[in-house]
């Protein structure tokens, strides 16, 4: 479900808050876009209860827009993780152009990762999903940003700590923002990930 952060602060105050972290945001220009990742305080996985937010301008009027998506893993993989060191969560941070559309797994196209992130490593295998007292690693670990099927209503498999899109309709929508900006700016990306507390609304 959308939360509708969007409607509950300005463009400006998502700059400060963006800014006042000592981030960067994008204002040059038309299709410049800012991706912030905003994760909910909830630690029970499996729930599309985070959203996506996408700043940008087009021709000088800034656009808003906001999407459902999970910034965590799914239960499956929590359970089972991939690596012998746990599952990897994706740490807050701003990730400056660590993305490129790309293929995600050769299938469809998708934000793919490109450059280092940081990621907890949550290695207890229960549904919780943890970040004190666990391992944090940077490092290449294919935490794409993609997205799950029609409108999923579970993660289960879907993310392994990837940040996936809940609907393929709002993912549509994305990826046509992204291929006009990579026409004007290239093919890097910057993803910020913060807590929902942080925008202060």
């Amino acid at each position: 479900m959308v939360k509708d952060l969007k409607n509950r602060m300005s463009i400006a105050h998502l700059q400060s808050i963006i800014e006042g972290m000592g981030y960067t945001w994008f204002s040059k220009g038309d299709y410049n876009v800012n991706l912030i990742g905003v994760r909910n305080p909830n630690l029970v996985a499996n729930s599309f209860d985070d959203s996506m937010l996408c700043a940008f301008k087009i021709k000088g009027v800034w656009q808003l827009k906001e999407w459902a998506i999970t910034t965590d893993a799914g239960k499956f993989w929590l359970a089972h993780p991939m690596n012998e060191k746990g599952c990897a969560i994706l740490a807050p941070n701003q990730y400056l152009g660590a993305y490129a559309l790309d293929l995600h797994r050769g299938s469809y196209k998708a934000l793919c990762q490109r450059g280092e992130v940081e990621v907890y490593r949550d290695d207890n295998k229960d549904q919780i999903l943890d970040f004190n007292d666990v391992t944090k690693e940077w490092g290449m670990f294919g935490i794409n940003i993609h997205r799950a099927g029609d409108d999923s209503k579970v993660v289960g498999k879907w993310s392994a700590g990837c940040q996936v899109m809940k609907k393929r309709v709002d993912w549509d929508n994305l990826m046509q923002i992204c291929t006009k900006a990579r026409s004007i700016w290239g093919n890097s990306f910057t993803y910020t990930l913060i807590k929902e507390e942080d925008l202060k609304i």
